[in-house]
């Protein structure tokens, strides 16, 4: 069960209207590095999370409804920049190069264009849950395993591309009310990263967390193979040295070594064509 309060978690302001910047915020509401994606994952983490103690559900479920939050904030911003585009051949600015194209017709989808197209027809100068080519957000890059460390790795991963993602907004705009609600989005993309890996630490850090599952007996993989990393140029050439081509590994469990990659199998020959798999004769023993 959820509650809400028609409170938004943080004051959003726009002091210029700007149609193109709203559609650079639809990528932070529907793209991959977006608030839909954390929002979803860390509800599916959440709601398929099984441990004896509840404590990660708990903090899961908290920060997804969070980034609900976010996404209202979000939404708020696109529909604020939206409210001086034009929607009417007679007001003053439609025949500049991103009206026009609208009201004649046109309707690139790729385009600012046909993203301002969008918002006046589909939703009435409102956010959509659409990245900002106007892609819907289709739930491809949720992640969500049951193993608490991977979902943990996948976080940490998503929260820094959404920071990213934040502070290139937040260089894009020259409107003090954007920035403010954009720094205060990036300081919690900050938190959630913490967070993320402070749960990792919790479980062990990489020597305890590594190799995920480490529910698995580690002696039934291949022992010669498992910290090799394999250099693949074609004259023999070594790879760059880093920190893991040598020393111990990360989960101190083995050592890092270099190693020419070469074939350890055959050639794969497959069998004849069944007669009946719809093949050329010439392919049927």
């Amino acid at each position: 069960m959820y509650y809400f309060d028609k409170r938004l978690q943080y004051p959003v302001k726009v002091d210029k209207p700007d149609p193109q910047f709203a559609r650079m915020l639809q990528q932070a509401i529907g793209g991959v590095e977006g608030e839909i994606r954390v929002c979803m994952q860390y509800f599916f983490q959440a709601w398929g999370n099984r441990a004896p103690n509840t404590k990660y559900r708990d903090m899961l479920l908290n920060t997804a409804t969070e980034e609900i939050g976010h996404i209202e904030m979000l939404a708020t911003a696109v529909a604020l920049n939206l409210e001086t585009a034009p929607v009417a051949e007679q007001e003053e600015g439609v025949k500049d190069s991103i009206v026009g194209a609208v009201m004649g017709g046109g309707n690139g989808r790729h385009t600012i264009e046909g993203m301002l197209h969008k918002h006046i027809l589909s939703t009435g100068l409102a956010a959509q849950p659409v990245d900002a080519d106007g892609v819907p957000f289709n739930m491809s890059h949720i992640y969500a395993s049951g193993n608490v460390a991977a979902d943990m790795y996948c976080n940490v991963a998503a929260e820094s591309t959404g920071r990213v993602l934040a502070t290139r907004l937040y260089n894009a705009t020259t409107d003090q009310g954007m920035k403010d609600m954009l720094h205060f989005m990036i300081a919690r993309d900050t938190m959630h990263q913490q967070q993320w890996l402070a749960v990792i630490e919790e479980l062990g850090g990489a020597e305890g967390s590594l190799p995920i599952p480490n529910s698995f007996p580690q002696e039934l993989e291949d022992q010669a193979n498992n910290y090799n990393f394999y250099g693949h140029a074609a004259d023999g050439t070594p790879p760059p040295e880093g920190r893991w081509t040598s020393g111990p590994s990360l989960d101190g469990k083995g050592t890092f070594t270099v190693v020419q990659s070469v074939p350890l199998g055959e050639e794969p020959i497959l069998g004849p064509a069944r007669p009946d798999s719809g093949a050329q004769k010439e392919q049927i023993a």
